[in-house]
């Protein structure tokens, strides 16, 4: 997997994320995180890099990461790492189960068409709640669900809404 190395110089931080740009920052990344990136005097990008090693013991002391252009490999004391996930959803285990947009992320409410509930068979009288899939009871929140925010906040947000929509199925 290509990832962008933003290694902080002056506190050992390293930021990653999974898609690469030709400019080294990811098209699935927040214009926010971008900016902060971008302007940050302190951060140093390595484009075309790809962590290979994260060494430790009862926390992370070193990361080793390679460029993918060159070959060359680089080993560093750096003590955290941030990894963005969710960009690129992990859906394809789902393939006929749920319905999914064309990027491989799980309609849910108002996102499923008339189609979408014809070819699951939709047993209810009811449409299926906000974060409900095509299939009753099953509800998809976070990084996975089409349309999503992408931000933890929200994701958690979404996962106690569903909690509550839980309740209801079961009650149903």
């Amino acid at each position: 997997m290509q990832v962008v190395v933003a290694h902080d110089t002056g506190t050992n931080n390293t930021y990653s994320n999974g898609v690469v740009r030709a400019d080294g920052l990811a098209k699935t990344m927040s214009r926010y995180l971008i900016r902060r990136i971008e302007e940050a005097p302190n951060i140093e990008l390595h484009t075309h890099t790809e962590v290979v090693a994260l060494e430790g013991n009862d926390h992370l002391e070193r990361v080793t990461w390679r460029n993918s252009q060159t070959g060359k490999t680089e080993s560093h004391n750096i003590s955290h790492l941030f990894s963005m996930t969710g960009a690129v959803p992990n859906s394809a285990w789902l393939d006929g189960c749920v319905a999914c947009d064309q990027a491989g992320f799980i309609k849910t409410g108002l996102d499923l068409t008339t189609e979408d509930l014809a070819k699951a068979e939709w047993p209810l009288s009811r449409p299926p709640y906000l974060l409900e899939s095509n299939l009753p009871g099953v509800f998809a929140v976070g990084d996975i669900r089409a349309g999503n925010v992408k931000r933890v906040a929200s994701a958690v947000g979404e996962g106690s809404i569903a909690v509550s929509f839980v309740h209801q199925v079961l009650a149903e």
